[in-house]
């Protein structure tokens, strides 16, 4: 395969990947930000609010109308750290809207089907590719400041 053809296999992928889960967010009821919020806390929550906005690179205002929103739908929960208290914290509560779910399960069976006839070395490989992307995209767009704030914060400092 030469590296153009490679370089469009990859990029049609990418952007399947963001028109699916667009359309899992509009599915869900949610506007991609919140969606994003969501499965960030699904992820790796429960974050605190400032966590959650550095990681969206919102406000903490902005991100306050995120976690409002979806506190309302029953997606995630305002409660206090587990090791400290005194700080509050956002935990997703499990609930991904159905619609959303028919289109996670439409997907699920073909692409674990295509995983599954690799080979246990092809997964490795794929599993070492999938960490190295996201190591690669989580770096370019971390990348901050002088003074140590978030792209985010200095924009918001800007206005």
């Amino acid at each position: 395969m030469s590296s153009d053809e490679l370089t469009r296999v990859y990029r049609t992928y990418l952007a399947a990947v963001v028109r699916f889960h667009l359309a899992a967010a509009e599915a869900g009821g949610m506007g991609p930000t919140d969606y994003q919020a969501s499965s960030i806390l699904e992820l790796d929550g429960p974050l605190s609010p400032g966590e959650l906005a550095d990681r969206l690179r919102l406000s903490r205002s902005a991100t306050t109308r995120v976690i409002d929103r979806l506190v309302a739908a029953g997606i995630a929960e305002r409660t206090v750290d587990a090791a400290d208290r005194r700080k509050g914290v956002v935990a997703h509560t499990g609930l991904i809207p159905g619609e959303a779910i028919r289109l996670f399960s439409s997907v699920r069976e073909p692409i674990g089907t295509a995983i599954g006839s690799l080979s246990a070395e092809q997964q490795e490989g794929l599993v070492t590719y999938f960490r190295s992307a996201t190591a690669a995209y989580q770096n370019a767009i971390d990348v901050t400041g002088d003074d140590g704030q978030s792209s985010a914060d200095q924009e918001e400092r800007s206005r």
